[in-house]
Protein backbone atom coordinates (compact mmCIF):
# COMPACT_ATOMS: atom_id res chain seq x y z
CA UNK A 1 0.00 0.00 0.00
CA UNK A 2 1.55 3.16 -1.28
CA UNK A 3 -0.14 7.16 -0.60
CA UNK A 4 1.32 10.06 -1.97
CA UNK A 5 0.03 13.96 -1.87
CA UNK A 6 -0.17 16.96 -4.10
CA UNK A 7 -1.38 20.14 -3.79
CA UNK A 8 -4.17 22.27 -4.80
CA UNK A 9 -3.26 26.17 -6.79
CA UNK A 10 -4.34 29.28 -7.15
CA UNK A 11 -3.32 31.85 -10.37
CA UNK A 12 -2.16 34.79 -9.59
CA UNK A 13 -2.32 35.60 -12.83
CA UNK A 14 -2.79 34.06 -16.55
CA UNK A 15 -5.93 31.63 -16.62
CA UNK A 16 -7.10 31.03 -19.87
CA UNK A 17 -4.09 32.62 -21.58
CA UNK A 18 -1.91 30.18 -21.29
CA UNK A 19 -4.06 28.24 -23.35
CA UNK A 20 -3.01 30.22 -26.33
CA UNK A 21 0.80 30.64 -25.42
CA UNK A 22 0.73 32.96 -23.03
CA UNK A 23 2.69 33.24 -20.48
CA UNK A 24 0.50 31.87 -16.56
CA UNK A 25 1.76 32.05 -12.84
CA UNK A 26 0.39 29.24 -10.85
CA UNK A 27 0.88 29.06 -7.25
CA UNK A 28 0.77 26.45 -4.74
CA UNK A 29 -1.48 26.28 -1.86
CA UNK A 30 -1.55 24.19 1.19
CA UNK A 31 -4.76 21.90 0.18
CA UNK A 32 -3.98 18.50 -0.97
CA UNK A 33 -4.79 15.55 -2.82
CA UNK A 34 -4.31 12.19 -0.96
CA UNK A 35 -4.25 9.02 -3.03
CA UNK A 36 -3.81 5.83 -2.44
CA UNK A 37 -2.97 3.16 -3.61
CA UNK A 38 -2.41 -0.89 -3.17
CA UNK A 39 -1.91 -3.90 -6.26
CA UNK A 40 -4.60 -5.88 -6.36
CA UNK A 41 -4.27 -9.40 -7.31
CA UNK A 42 -6.64 -9.28 -10.49
CA UNK A 43 -7.18 -6.62 -13.33
CA UNK A 44 -9.64 -4.64 -11.59
CA UNK A 45 -9.76 -1.19 -10.48
CA UNK A 46 -11.96 -0.38 -7.50
CA UNK A 47 -11.40 3.35 -6.37
CA UNK A 48 -13.02 5.24 -3.50
CA UNK A 49 -13.51 8.72 -3.37
CA UNK A 50 -14.15 11.04 -0.19
CA UNK A 51 -14.03 14.45 0.63
CA UNK A 52 -14.49 15.73 -2.73
CA UNK A 53 -17.35 17.83 -2.59
CA UNK A 54 -19.85 15.53 -3.74
CA UNK A 55 -21.18 12.40 -1.01
CA UNK A 56 -18.35 10.16 -1.69
CA UNK A 57 -18.70 7.18 -3.92
CA UNK A 58 -16.78 4.27 -4.83
CA UNK A 59 -16.96 2.33 -8.02
CA UNK A 60 -15.19 -1.35 -9.06
CA UNK A 61 -14.75 -1.04 -12.83
CA UNK A 62 -12.15 -3.11 -15.41
CA UNK A 63 -11.80 -6.65 -16.25
CA UNK A 64 -14.49 -7.84 -18.75
CA UNK A 65 -16.84 -5.16 -17.55
CA UNK A 66 -16.57 -1.79 -19.48
CA UNK A 67 -20.13 -0.54 -17.47
CA UNK A 68 -20.06 2.96 -15.89
CA UNK A 69 -20.94 3.31 -12.30
CA UNK A 70 -24.62 4.01 -11.19
CA UNK A 71 -23.78 6.44 -8.49
CA UNK A 72 -25.71 9.66 -7.39
CA UNK A 73 -23.60 12.23 -8.34
CA UNK A 74 -23.51 14.35 -11.62
CA UNK A 75 -22.15 12.33 -14.45
CA UNK A 76 -19.86 14.59 -15.99
CA UNK A 77 -18.04 15.02 -12.66
CA UNK A 78 -18.11 11.48 -12.13
CA UNK A 79 -17.20 10.25 -16.03
CA UNK A 80 -13.79 13.03 -15.51
CA UNK A 81 -13.01 11.74 -12.14
CA UNK A 82 -12.47 8.09 -13.38
CA UNK A 83 -10.29 9.71 -16.00
CA UNK A 84 -8.15 11.20 -14.55
CA UNK A 85 -7.76 8.15 -12.18
CA UNK A 86 -7.30 6.02 -15.03
CA UNK A 87 -5.47 7.90 -16.75
CA UNK A 88 -2.54 8.05 -13.58
CA UNK A 89 -3.07 4.40 -13.52
CA UNK A 90 -1.90 3.53 -17.13
CA UNK A 91 1.06 6.11 -17.02
CA UNK A 92 2.26 4.32 -14.02
CA UNK A 93 1.72 1.25 -15.78
CA UNK A 94 3.54 2.86 -18.59
CA UNK A 95 6.36 3.83 -16.54
CA UNK A 96 6.88 0.58 -14.83
CA UNK A 97 6.46 -1.61 -18.41
CA UNK A 98 3.99 -3.67 -17.09
CA UNK A 99 -0.27 -4.34 -17.94
CA UNK A 100 -3.44 -5.71 -16.81
CA UNK A 101 -2.49 -5.06 -12.82
CA UNK A 102 -5.19 -4.31 -11.22
CA UNK A 103 -5.33 -1.39 -7.69
CA UNK A 104 -7.51 -1.05 -5.24
CA UNK A 105 -7.58 3.49 -5.09
CA UNK A 106 -8.49 5.72 -2.47
CA UNK A 107 -8.59 9.74 -3.24
CA UNK A 108 -9.00 11.85 0.17
CA UNK A 109 -9.06 15.96 -0.78
CA UNK A 110 -8.82 19.13 1.06
CA UNK A 111 -9.93 20.47 -2.72
CA UNK A 112 -13.18 21.42 -3.58
CA UNK A 113 -13.67 19.62 -6.84
CA UNK A 114 -14.27 21.85 -9.51
CA UNK A 115 -13.71 24.81 -8.12
CA UNK A 116 -10.78 25.74 -9.96
CA UNK A 117 -7.97 25.15 -7.42
CA UNK A 118 -6.64 22.21 -9.02
CA UNK A 119 -8.19 19.28 -7.79
CA UNK A 120 -8.22 16.70 -10.66
CA UNK A 121 -4.02 17.92 -11.41
CA UNK A 122 -3.45 16.78 -7.60
CA UNK A 123 -5.30 13.73 -7.86
CA UNK A 124 -3.07 12.62 -11.28
CA UNK A 125 -0.01 13.62 -9.97
CA UNK A 126 -0.57 12.10 -6.48
CA UNK A 127 -2.32 9.16 -8.48
CA UNK A 128 0.75 8.72 -10.84
CA UNK A 129 3.36 8.77 -7.80
CA UNK A 130 1.39 6.33 -5.90
CA UNK A 131 0.92 3.97 -8.62
CA UNK A 132 4.23 3.93 -9.61
CA UNK A 133 6.29 3.33 -6.56
CA UNK A 134 3.44 0.45 -5.37
CA UNK A 135 5.16 -1.05 -9.06
CA UNK A 136 8.44 -0.43 -7.68
CA UNK A 137 8.96 2.82 -9.69
CA UNK A 138 10.36 6.09 -8.40
CA UNK A 139 9.70 9.09 -10.69
CA UNK A 140 11.50 12.52 -10.61
CA UNK A 141 8.72 15.61 -10.04
CA UNK A 142 9.05 16.89 -13.74
CA UNK A 143 8.45 13.66 -15.08
CA UNK A 144 5.58 13.04 -13.22
CA UNK A 145 4.15 16.69 -14.57
CA UNK A 146 4.84 15.53 -17.65
CA UNK A 147 3.01 12.47 -18.07
CA UNK A 148 0.41 14.29 -15.75
CA UNK A 149 -0.23 16.91 -17.72
CA UNK A 150 -0.96 13.74 -20.73
CA UNK A 151 -3.73 12.64 -18.52
CA UNK A 152 -5.45 15.62 -18.23
CA UNK A 153 -5.12 16.71 -22.17
CA UNK A 154 -6.30 13.77 -22.81
CA UNK A 155 -9.89 13.93 -20.70
CA UNK A 156 -10.04 17.84 -21.65
CA UNK A 157 -10.30 17.06 -25.00
CA UNK A 158 -7.08 18.26 -25.87
CA UNK A 159 -7.87 21.97 -23.87
CA UNK A 160 -5.60 21.65 -20.88
CA UNK A 161 -2.16 23.35 -20.49
CA UNK A 162 1.10 22.38 -18.53
CA UNK A 163 -0.04 25.29 -15.92
CA UNK A 164 -1.99 23.03 -13.19
CA UNK A 165 0.19 19.65 -13.41
CA UNK A 166 3.54 21.51 -12.95
CA UNK A 167 2.47 23.58 -10.38
CA UNK A 168 1.13 20.37 -8.44
CA UNK A 169 4.05 18.36 -8.74
CA UNK A 170 6.41 21.25 -8.04
CA UNK A 171 5.01 23.19 -5.76
CA UNK A 172 5.47 26.49 -5.19
CA UNK A 173 5.10 29.44 -7.59
CA UNK A 174 5.68 28.65 -11.07
CA UNK A 175 6.04 30.04 -14.52
CA UNK A 176 4.57 27.82 -17.62
CA UNK A 177 4.06 29.35 -20.78
CA UNK A 178 3.56 26.03 -23.39
CA UNK A 179 6.01 23.81 -22.86
CA UNK A 180 8.51 26.39 -21.22
CA UNK A 181 8.02 25.67 -16.95
CA UNK A 182 10.01 26.64 -14.33
CA UNK A 183 9.94 27.47 -10.46
CA UNK A 184 9.73 30.82 -9.38
CA UNK A 185 12.43 31.54 -6.62
CA UNK A 186 12.26 33.88 -3.67
CA UNK A 187 8.45 35.15 -3.81
CA UNK A 188 7.73 37.30 -1.41
CA UNK A 189 4.85 36.11 1.50
CA UNK A 190 1.69 35.91 -0.38
CA UNK A 191 -1.63 36.85 1.99
CA UNK A 192 -3.59 34.70 0.37
CA UNK A 193 -7.32 34.35 1.19
CA UNK A 194 -9.78 32.06 -0.68
CA UNK A 195 -13.95 32.87 -1.25
CA UNK A 196 -15.49 29.51 -3.00
CA UNK A 197 -19.32 30.09 -3.81
CA UNK A 198 -19.86 26.01 -4.05
CA UNK A 199 -20.26 26.00 -7.87
CA UNK A 200 -18.15 24.43 -10.23
CA UNK A 201 -17.92 25.57 -13.66
CA UNK A 202 -18.02 23.59 -16.62
CA UNK A 203 -13.75 24.12 -17.91
CA UNK A 204 -14.31 22.92 -21.68
CA UNK A 205 -17.54 24.77 -22.44
CA UNK A 206 -15.86 28.27 -20.95
CA UNK A 207 -12.29 27.65 -22.78
CA UNK A 208 -14.32 26.91 -25.92
CA UNK A 209 -16.15 29.94 -25.28
CA UNK A 210 -13.07 32.30 -24.88
CA UNK A 211 -12.10 30.82 -28.11
CA UNK A 212 -14.94 31.51 -30.23
CA UNK A 213 -14.33 35.16 -28.89
CA UNK A 214 -10.90 35.26 -29.45
CA UNK A 215 -11.67 33.89 -33.09
CA UNK A 216 -14.82 36.51 -33.75
CA UNK A 217 -13.44 39.32 -32.50
CA UNK A 218 -9.88 41.39 -32.61
CA UNK A 219 -10.49 42.75 -29.51
CA UNK A 220 -10.69 39.66 -27.77
CA UNK A 221 -7.53 38.35 -29.35
CA UNK A 222 -6.14 41.96 -28.04
CA UNK A 223 -7.47 40.93 -24.45
CA UNK A 224 -5.86 37.54 -24.83
CA UNK A 225 -2.43 39.04 -25.20
CA UNK A 226 -3.08 41.73 -22.70
CA UNK A 227 -3.54 39.23 -20.06
CA UNK A 228 0.09 37.98 -20.91
CA UNK A 229 1.56 41.51 -20.58
CA UNK A 230 -0.14 41.51 -17.15
CA UNK A 231 1.73 38.06 -16.40
CA UNK A 232 4.93 39.49 -17.39
CA UNK A 233 4.28 42.97 -15.30
CA UNK A 234 3.51 40.39 -12.62
CA UNK A 235 6.63 38.65 -13.14
CA UNK A 236 8.36 41.93 -12.55
CA UNK A 237 6.61 42.63 -9.32
CA UNK A 238 7.27 39.29 -8.21
CA UNK A 239 11.26 39.40 -8.11
CA UNK A 240 11.03 42.85 -6.60
CA UNK A 241 8.50 41.59 -3.58
CA UNK A 242 6.32 44.16 -4.52
CA UNK A 243 3.00 42.67 -3.01
CA UNK A 244 0.75 45.85 -3.58
CA UNK A 245 1.93 45.76 -7.75
CA UNK A 246 0.62 42.17 -7.71
CA UNK A 247 -2.89 42.96 -5.98
CA UNK A 248 -3.08 45.73 -8.90
CA UNK A 249 -2.01 43.54 -11.16
CA UNK A 250 -4.70 40.79 -9.98
CA UNK A 251 -7.49 43.70 -10.38
CA UNK A 252 -6.81 44.34 -13.99
CA UNK A 253 -6.77 40.39 -14.75
CA UNK A 254 -9.87 39.99 -13.58
CA UNK A 255 -11.37 42.97 -15.53
CA UNK A 256 -9.79 41.26 -18.50
CA UNK A 257 -11.38 37.60 -17.90
CA UNK A 258 -14.96 39.13 -16.88
CA UNK A 259 -14.45 41.22 -20.53
CA UNK A 260 -13.90 37.50 -21.85
CA UNK A 261 -16.78 36.21 -19.90
CA UNK A 262 -15.90 33.80 -17.42
CA UNK A 263 -16.61 35.52 -14.37
CA UNK A 264 -19.76 34.90 -12.78
CA UNK A 265 -22.12 36.78 -10.53
CA UNK A 266 -21.44 35.07 -7.37
CA UNK A 267 -17.33 35.54 -8.30
CA UNK A 268 -17.69 39.06 -8.98
CA UNK A 269 -19.73 39.37 -5.42
CA UNK A 270 -16.77 38.03 -3.70
CA UNK A 271 -13.96 39.89 -5.75
CA UNK A 272 -15.43 43.31 -4.48
CA UNK A 273 -16.64 42.07 -1.24
CA UNK A 274 -12.90 41.65 -1.01
CA UNK A 275 -12.16 44.98 -2.79
CA UNK A 276 -14.38 46.26 -0.36
CA UNK A 277 -12.43 45.29 2.41
CA UNK A 278 -8.99 46.62 1.59
CA UNK A 279 -7.73 43.69 0.15
CA UNK A 280 -4.58 44.65 -2.01
CA UNK A 281 -5.74 42.89 -4.51
CA UNK A 282 -8.72 40.04 -6.12
CA UNK A 283 -9.74 38.20 -8.94
CA UNK A 284 -11.43 34.86 -10.17
CA UNK A 285 -9.15 31.96 -10.17
CA UNK A 286 -9.29 28.70 -12.25
CA UNK A 287 -11.71 28.42 -15.34
CA UNK A 288 -14.14 30.57 -13.93
CA UNK A 289 -18.24 30.24 -14.32
CA UNK A 290 -18.33 29.27 -10.66
CA UNK A 291 -16.07 28.12 -7.67
CA UNK A 292 -13.31 30.41 -6.27
CA UNK A 293 -11.54 33.78 -6.02
CA UNK A 294 -8.45 34.41 -4.59
CA UNK A 295 -7.32 37.57 -2.66
CA UNK A 296 -4.27 38.98 -0.86
CA UNK A 297 -4.78 40.51 2.67
CA UNK A 298 -2.05 40.48 5.20
CA UNK A 299 -5.54 41.45 7.63
CA UNK A 300 -8.48 39.46 8.70
CA UNK A 301 -11.07 41.95 6.89
CA UNK A 302 -11.20 40.12 3.57
CA UNK A 303 -11.56 36.68 5.29
CA UNK A 304 -14.20 38.14 7.44
CA UNK A 305 -16.13 40.35 4.32
CA UNK A 306 -16.10 37.03 2.04
CA UNK A 307 -17.74 35.26 5.40
CA UNK A 308 -20.59 37.45 5.53
CA UNK A 309 -20.64 37.99 1.48
CA UNK A 310 -24.46 36.22 -0.13
CA UNK A 311 -23.13 33.54 -2.23
CA UNK A 312 -20.10 32.68 -0.45
CA UNK A 313 -19.89 29.09 0.50
CA UNK A 314 -17.03 29.08 2.76
CA UNK A 315 -13.67 31.32 2.96
CA UNK A 316 -10.13 29.96 4.29
CA UNK A 317 -6.62 31.46 3.93
CA UNK A 318 -4.40 29.82 2.15
CA UNK A 319 -0.86 29.17 2.68
CA UNK A 320 2.00 28.60 -0.64
CA UNK A 321 3.19 24.96 -0.17
CA UNK A 322 6.52 24.85 -1.30
CA UNK A 323 6.38 21.25 -1.87
CA UNK A 324 4.93 19.59 -4.73
CA UNK A 325 4.57 15.85 -5.14
CA UNK A 326 5.18 14.16 -2.10
CA UNK A 327 5.51 10.67 -0.70
CA UNK A 328 3.05 9.75 2.67
CA UNK A 329 3.76 5.98 3.04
Amino acid sequence: MTTSSAPGKVYLFGEHAVVYGEPAVPCAIARRARVTVERRDDDQRRVQARDLTLDGFTVTWGGESDSRPDVDVPTPLVEAAMGYIDGAIEQALDAAGEVGVGFDVTVESDIPLGAGLGSSAAVVVAGIDAAARELGVGLEAETIADRAYRVEYDVQDGQASRADTFCSAMGGAVRVQGDDCRRIDDVPTLPFVVGYDGNTGDTGKLVAGVRKLKQTYGFAADTVESIGDIVRSGEIALNEGDVEEIGRLMNFNHGLLSALGVSARSLDAMVWAAREANALGAKLTGSGGGGCIVALDRTEQTHTALEYTPGCENAFRAELDTDGVRRER
